[in-house]
């Protein structure tokens, strides 16, 4: 006998837990599958909360070693990665009260651990157990995908699905990969003590970015003493002992005792028996529509596993698409115009909408207002000097903000709020901003912006005339 369910989540990320935790307490009958151990997904266990918690201890000991230029005395901190790691452990056990099974017990979900997989459009199987349901959602998440190099296997690398549980410090580390995993990672184990090399195929590191944000952090990564192998790939690999070699396309070689795979990621649906059910997809995603159906209009899918990006708060976003055609029947569709993205380096890297470079490639007449964050009096006063913000102005509306300085993930939600209400660019002026404060420089790039149309002769002109001619 089968189970007949309501819904039925497959997997137990943000997107999945959303889902089933609503759905459970408004009464649907649920069954939430999650494959490994525990709930949480990737994002607890091996990505957003280990390697946050991994760069703010990176970051203090970074400040700790340039405390002379704030007027106090700098020392070297001793580097303990056993202690280091205790502390991401304990992070992410303290987050993981959040995400107990027994809590979404009393929400009504029946929580199962093991693999599920569909025996057809509307059957799948756990533990040998057949479960049978009106509506399915697939948000199983992404895994590291691994480029194939000659060599690789036999050498051993590490993923982020690894390298938090690795006890010792690498005297060298070699990442390959420049996008935003591999860029935080390298930058946090070279403030630990690592010496790191990161290879990477494109021309600049993070390829995606707008190119002055990715110009402005290779300065940073280098001045740190990061080194940058750009436009090549690894050949191949090789292992003499405790070292590992890894040969470029350019013919230069690296030299590492450990290696951080960072190259993308792949939709986690192997096993999962997509054909079976009829749902279509490929090596990037499970395709669907923008109600985030599939070619199978009762399985939905959320997250990491449709894309098209891959951030928890996207997966959250997609999951309150999906419950209310799950729940009302409600027909949303998703909105992309407005996501912001952070690269969590020091300092950090957001962006909202359109990159100057996407702008072009649409052929949009578009204008830039930008401010450097060391003309912030904030910023003067906290010691910051790295950054800037780039904000692009469309027929008088933001079209898209790119930001480079501290504290860039926080600030960054203003101009995303712009975005989303479509307001004009200068009611970012018009609103005050209290002093002082980094957020200030969100009105001074609108004002440095359009100063000079402010002061242009005309107005001048205009402003004399209705001084002398009105009492």
């Amino acid at each position: 006998m089968s189970r007949k369910q309501d819904v039925v989540v497959i997997g137990g990320g943000p997107g999945g837990l959303v889902i089933a935790s609503v759905a459970g307490q408004l009464g649907l009958r649920v069954t939430l599958i999650e494959k490994s151990e525990h709930l949480g997904g990737d994002c607890l266990h091996s990505g957003c909360v280990p390697s946050k918690t991994l760069i703010n201890t990176a970051r203090l000991a970074h400040r700790m070693r340039q405390a002379a230029q704030l007027g106090l005395t700098a020392c070297d901190p001793e580097i303990d990665i056993n202690r280091v790691l205790d502390r991401v452990d304990s992070v992410i056990a303290h987050i993981q009260q959040h995400d107990d099974p027994e809590r979404f017990r009393r929400y009504g979900c029946d929580v199962r651990f093991g693999a599920a997989r569909f025996l057809n459009a509307h059957e799948v199987t756990v533990n040998e157990e057949v479960i049978r349901a009106k509506r399915f959602v697939i948000a199983t998440g992404s895994q590291p995908v691994v480029p194939p190099i000659p060599g690789i296997a036999e050498v051993g690398y590490d993923t982020n699905e690894t390298i938090f549980k690795r006890r010792e410090l690498p005297p060298r580390l070699a990442v390959i990969g420049g996008g935003p995993v591999g860029v935080e990672l390298a930058q946090a184990f070279s403030r630990l003590g690592s010496r790191v090399t990161i290879v990477e195929a494109a021309d600049r590191i993070l390829p995606v970015a707008d190119s002055e944000v990715s110009a402005a952090l290779r300065q940073v990564l280098e001045a740190e003493g990061i080194t940058l192998r750009l436009s090549c790939q690894v050949a191949n690999a090789r292992r003499d002992g405790d070292s590992r070699q890894l040969f470029l396309t350019n013919g230069e070689s690296v030299e590492c005792e450990r290696i951080l795979v960072a190259a993308g990621r792949r939709p986690a649906v192997f096993g999962l028996g997509l054909d079976e059910a009829g749902v279509e997809h490929n090596a990037k995603a499970v395709l669907v529509d923008a109600r985030l159906r599939t070619s199978q209009p009762h399985i939905y899918a959320v997250g990491d596993v449709c894309g098209p990006y891959q951030f928890t708060h996207m997966a959250e976003y997609q999951a309150g698409i999906v419950l209310a055609s799950l729940l009302f029947r409600v027909p949303r569709k998703v909105d992309y115009r407005v996501i912001p993205s952070v690269t969590y380096t020091d300092p950090e890297a957001a962006q909202v909408g359109l990159t100057e470079q996407q702008a072009q490639a649409q052929g949009l007449r578009y204008e830039v207002a930008r401010f450097p964050f060391n003309d912030i009096d904030r910023a003067i006063t906290d010691g910051i000097d790295a950054g800037f913000l780039k904000i692009l102005i469309v027929r008088g509306r933001v079209a898209g903000a790119s930001l480079v300085g501290a504290h860039a993930g926080e600030l960054i939600h203003e101009l995303a709020l712009a975005m989303q209400t479509k307001a004009k660019a200068g009611d970012i002026s018009r609103l005050i901003h209290a002093y002082p404060t980094l957020s200030q420089i969100h009105r001074r790039a609108i004002n440095a912006h359009y100063a000079p149309r402010l002061y242009s002769g005309k107005v001048r002109l205009l402003a004399r005339l209705i001084n002398r001619l009105l009492p």
